[in-house]
């Protein structure tokens, strides 16, 4: 497996090698020593969830508040997705960022997102199954939405004719800037500290 970090910090590649033959092909979607010696901090699985969408769906921004955070590993089970990572760590250096990559059920790519990042997908076909390992519970009072058509932001959604399905709670979702000004935005000082408590952790496990 490779895994690469990708233009947001905090976001990484993983791609998978397949192996295959006359039956068909077989690969690792995930190894932890791999994921712990490229990222530098162990990811622990804590819930799996799956999201079956049309072509032109989009879904998110998503984020959480940090502490507590919850980091993702999406990939797509089946179909393909636009997949967008922005930093939204206030006083982040990348502040405002994003990622685009595109993830295809064929290829067995996925994406890792650290705590303080925000993640939304659109689906480049239909019946597009993204699958998600969580390292937290889902805490509804900890998570945050951002509208994923801020014009401040201007992601470049690849939908059909320009005209996204999405639902009216993301797209009544505030902008960048009003999480901002309300002081809801993860602060990049406390992902920091939040992730080198996670990988102080890893060390105290080590015999």
């Amino acid at each position: 497996m490779k895994i690469r970090p990708l233009a947001v910090p905090g976001s990484f590649l993983l791609e998978p090698q397949l192996l295959g033959d006359h039956r068909g092909h077989f690969y690792e979607s995930f190894k932890g020593s791999a994921f712990t010696a490229a990222v530098g901090r162990p990811f622990h699985i804590a819930q799996t969830n799956f999201s079956v969408s049309r072509r032109g769906v989009v879904r998110g921004l998503h984020t959480t508040h940090v502490p507590p955070g919850q980091a993702k590993i999406v990939m797509c089970h089946r179909g393909a997705l636009q997949d967008i990572v922005v930093d939204v760590r206030w006083g982040s250096p990348t502040f405002g960022q994003y990622q685009v990559t595109v993830l295809e059920a064929a290829s067995g790519a996925a994406v890792y997102i650290a705590e303080g990042l925000a993640h939304g997908f659109a689906a480049l076909t239909d019946d597009t199954c993204i699958g998600y390992l969580c390292s937290s519970e889902y805490a509804p009072d900890h998570q945050l939405g951002l509208n994923p058509f801020d014009p401040e932001l201007a992601l470049p959604w690849d939908v059909p004719d320009g005209t996204p399905v999405v639902s009216e709670k993301d797209r009544a979702a505030p902008s960048l800037r009003e999480l901002q000004a309300a002081g809801l935005l993860p602060h990049y000082t406390d992902c920091l500290r939040f992730h080198g408590r996670e990988a102080g952790r890893q060390e105290e496990a080590r015999p």
